[in-house]
């Protein structure tokens, strides 16, 4: 009788298990189009932001540039 009843509790999780996996596997299809949206704009904030970090490197280099020529153009006046 006790492997009666093991029987019967398995033969319910087999036919609520399957039902469950198979509305997760469902909830993850329906998912992936989102994360994969999702991935692809964070790889395109990404790409925009190591432009603007060489940018900004390339003004601040500039920047650099300026800032000690005008401090030897004013060495010279001062001297």
């Amino acid at each position: 009788e006790k492997e009666k009843e093991l029987y019967e509790k398995f033969m319910c999780w087999c036919k609520t298990g399957d039902s469950d996996l198979s509305e997760s596997i469902a909830n993850a299809n329906d998912k992936a189009p989102a994360v994969t949206a999702a991935i692809e704009a964070g790889e395109g904030k990404l790409a925009q932001a190591k432009e603007d970090l060489k940018s900004a490197q390339v003004e601040r280099a500039a920047a650099k540039e300026a800032m000690a020529a005008a401090t030897a153009v004013r060495e010279k006046e001062a001297a």
